[in-house]
């Protein structure tokens, strides 16, 4: 058996699918699917997400430039797939979902109640890379859900049941195969 060798393209799959809340100038919030996510920087803390712009709250990020990514769980697929096939332009999705907002405590975004972690954040630079957007954003805040704390107060996200996204499916994560570092500690390497 051999590799087959493609044209370009996105292979770096699984990837987080993640609701975007945004909201316009006029405070009308929306919120969209994004599965191109991730971390940039950790000091400072730093994110991006990538969107196309005729994305219906494409106009909301340039305007105010602010989102909130709002992690999702087996408990919200349904919701995530939703909102990444049904436009705002259309239907109220908050709505259409019943998902539960709450107010941003450092941005004018609001947050879903119902995603186990929420990350409030402020655009620092936009890069126009051909069919998306990508927003390089400062993490502003970050709220987690108290009834995945351990007793020792370690935020636990698995116990959510996080999902994400591979090649037009959804997936749970699945066992836990180690912690960071394991390889040395298990082997002597």
């Amino acid at each position: 058996m051999g590799k087959q060798s493609w044209k370009p393209g996105n292979m770096l799959y699984p990837v987080p699918a993640v609701l975007v809340t945004a909201a316009g100038l006029d405070g009308k919030p929306n919120v969209f699917t994004v599965a191109w996510t991730g971390t940039v920087c950790s000091d400072p803390a730093m994110v991006s997400i990538s969107v196309r712009p005729e994305r219906y709250s494409h106009h909301m990020i340039e305007e105010t430039g602010e989102f909130v990514i709002n992690l999702t769980t087996r408990e919200l697929a349904f919701a995530t797939d939703y909102c990444g096939v049904k436009s705002g332009k259309d239907t109220d999705k908050i709505k259409d979902m019943h998902l539960t907002l709450l107010p941003g405590k450092k941005v004018k975004v609001p947050l879903i109640k119902e995603s186990p972690v929420n990350i409030e954040c402020r655009v620092v630079q936009t890069l126009r890379l051909g069919t998306h957007d990508m927003y390089l954003a400062k993490v502003e805040a970050v709220h987690a859900e108290e009834a995945y704390m351990d007793e020792g107060g370690r935020f636990m996200l698995d116990k959510a049941d996080p999902i994400a996204y591979s090649h037009g499916s959804y997936f749970t994560l699945g066992e836990k195969l180690g912690t960071f570092g394991w390889s040395v500690r298990k082997s002597g390497v």
